[in-house]
């Protein structure tokens, strides 16, 4: 037996359920999915290449790469790169026509950068990150403020420093 709102056959039309399509959203995939909608804060995250660490003054070099678009092509709000990978609270900005700059392309700017850098400092050549990464659209500000805390004391966590305030590759930015 079929409920009645089953028969109804009612056609609606693009947001007449009140809903707005949302434009522009954009899905890829590698091994995880990498979801784009357009105005929203990502959480970031990526790995080095089979334990490649990565040491004190390489962790400048990714933290300037990081911060290199802040401002132009999107907003960082808060970034910590430790010994082993990287994490990073950002929104892409918009552009100046339509549309945003697009994430992959500003994740892999700062990867690829850094990896050029960091090999040069090393005198070496090779890969220093994984070619994946992890993100996450932000759906609330609980959800935004947690992930910045998360940031916040990943090094205290993993023993780098007794406070946040004292690991020097943490970024926030300020009010």
């Amino acid at each position: 037996m079929s409920s009645p709102a089953c028969k109804t056959k009612k056609k609606l039309s693009p947001g007449g359920t009140g809903f707005q399509p949302v434009q522009d959203f954009k899905i890829t995939r590698r091994n995880l999915p990498h979801w784009q909608e357009p105005g929203s804060v990502y959480f970031i995250t990526w790995r080095s290449k089979d334990g490649v660490v990565i040491n004190e003054s390489e962790r400048s070099i990714v933290l300037e790469a990081v911060r290199f678009w802040d401002e132009n092509k999107w907003i960082v709000y808060a970034a910590v790169v430790l010994a082993d990978h990287v994490h990073i609270l950002a929104k892409p900005l918009s552009l100046e026509g339509e549309g945003f700059f697009d994430l992959s392309e500003m994740i892999h700017s700062v990867k690829s950068y850094s990896a050029l850098k960091i090999s040069q400092h090393r005198g070496t050549k090779g890969t220093i990150w994984q070619d994946e990464r992890y993100d996450r659209i932000m759906r609330d500000e609980a959800e935004f403020l947690e992930k910045w805390q998360y940031i916040r004391n990943n090094p205290v966590k993993v023993g780098l420093s007794e406070t946040a305030e004292e690991y020097p590759w943490l970024y926030e930015r300020g009010e």
